[in-house]
């Protein structure tokens, strides 16, 4: 995609091909505009235009280009935060109110891509967060007994339980959650796209919105290609990926990005892709520079962590990958990886998304924080809902915040990425 392998990787090459769109190079009118067509965007605009209501999506680049394109394809429940801090980040009203929607996050996607019959590799099997050392069996031993408190199905493992499913003894133990899996994510992308455009909507690529208009009965949209989309609600659904030219530069500024790359091997031997997550559940430890590991449907292992692919950092990460491949499966010890990527995740000072008013009818959720499949399809349902005016401003998520700048958040970017170099030159050393 735009040419670099790394940036989406084994995705781009197995991934089916995208829908047609074209640049918008014209004048049109709908109801609603949308711009980004990650996994927020697309879910609002498949749920808008489902309901009859006209809209456009407009992406400065393809569709899944940003993070939606990139991450590593766990299905997740919840965000990072432990579940019981919601409620003391949020308020008695917001925190189980997006506890509850979150948890059932999975459930909307899956739903999604049997409905509309997207080819995405979804397996809905769970997902393993495992517990490096006795700070993470700590961890994860207090995040089941808060999800178990909540009637989520969710079970601890001990670490024998856990080196069964794992396929290594590298860790302490394991929160089996049920209700997770993974996709194959830029597949999911554009199959939200294609179920979209099959409902109704428009989507138009490569068409940077580069200036915006009050008309005063709508708004209007210019883009950098020469088109222009007037229309009366406008849903910023560009995260991470928000561009520092584009009238909502300031979302960019909100959130500090972290980098985070995945790396895959060639299809594995039967007898060692039944050695390694025998039954396929995606998996994530608990340490600070946190590693993430599953297949493909082809039997490759994508083994994934913080850092960038570029500058030293891309030898340094691939060589760290090798090592930590191999401590982790010795029967790997050996393999290299046949392809590399990586992206960028938006974070926020408390690790929760927000929800902007950016203007009259003008909306935005951003700030997924590395959970962006789930709560990104449901936070689109959500705005599609509001604006059909299925729901109140005071039934949402979460309550508008504003747009506050994050402190130091150039010196913390340069942190992680410095940061994960110095701990993957050290680390995993053989």
């Amino acid at each position: 995609m735009k040419d670099d392998p790394r940036s989406h990787g084994l995705w781009e090459a197995t991934a089916p091909l995208p829908p047609r769109t074209a640049t918008l190079t014209s004048a049109i009118q709908t109801d609603v505009a949308i711009v980004g067509a990650g996994f927020t965007g697309l879910s609002a605009a498949l749920h808008l235009a489902s309901e009859g209501v006209s809209v456009a999506v407009i992406d400065a680049a393809d569709i899944g280009y940003g993070g939606s394109g990139r991450n590593v394809g766990l299905v997740n429940a919840g965000m990072w935060v432990m579940p019981a801090a919601l409620e003391g980040e949020l308020g008695p009203v917001y925190g189980p109110r997006l506890l509850k929607l979150l948890g059932e996050a999975p459930a909307l996607v899956f739903d999604i891509v049997q409905r509309h019959d997207i080819a995405c590799e979804a397996v809905r099997n769970g997902t393993l967060h495992c517990a490096a050392g006795s700070a993470g069996l700590k961890d994860v031993t207090e995040r089941a007994r808060q999800w178990q408190a909540l009637g989520a199905p969710v079970r601890l493992l001990d670490a024998d339980e856990a080196a069964r499913k794992l396929g290594t003894r590298a860790y302490r133990g394991a929160l089996l959650d049920l209700r997770a899996g993974t996709i194959q994510p830029l597949a999911y992308a554009r199959g939200l796209a294609l179920a979209a455009l099959q409902a109704g909507a428009l989507i138009h690529t490569d068409s940077p919105v580069s200036e915006l208009e009050d008309t005063g009965d709508n708004w209007r949209l210019h883009t950098s290609t020469g088109g222009t989309v007037d229309a009366k609600w406008v849903i910023v659904a560009t995260n991470a990926y928000s561009s520092a030219k584009s009238p909502w530069a300031h979302l960019r500024g909100e959130l500090v990005h972290l980098p985070y790359f995945n790396m895959a091997t060639p299809p594995l031997d039967a007898a060692l892709r039944e050695s390694i997550l025998p039954q396929r559940q995606g998996a994530w430890d608990t340490r600070l520079v946190l590693s993430s590991f599953r297949f493909d449907q082809t039997g490759r292992l994508i083994f994934g962590s913080v850092g960038a692919l570029r500058g030293a950092g891309a030898a340094m990460h691939h060589n760290w990958g090798r090592r930590a491949l191999g401590r982790l499966f010795p029967q790997l010890t050996g393999i290299d990886f046949e392809h590399e990527w990586y992206g960028t995740i938006g974070m926020t000072s408390n690790a929760l998304p927000r929800f902007h008013r950016l203007g009259r009818n003008m909306i935005s959720f951003s700030g997924y924080n590395g959970r962006g499949i789930a709560p990104g399809t449901t936070f689109g349902r959500e705005l599609a809902q509001f604006v059909l005016g299925q729901s109140r401003e005071e039934d949402l998520p979460l309550p508008v915040s504003p747009i506050a700048p994050a402190p130091l958040r150039s010196l913390r970017e340069f942190g992680y990425e410095a940061g994960s170099q110095i701990v993957h030159m050290l680390g995993a050393r053989i």
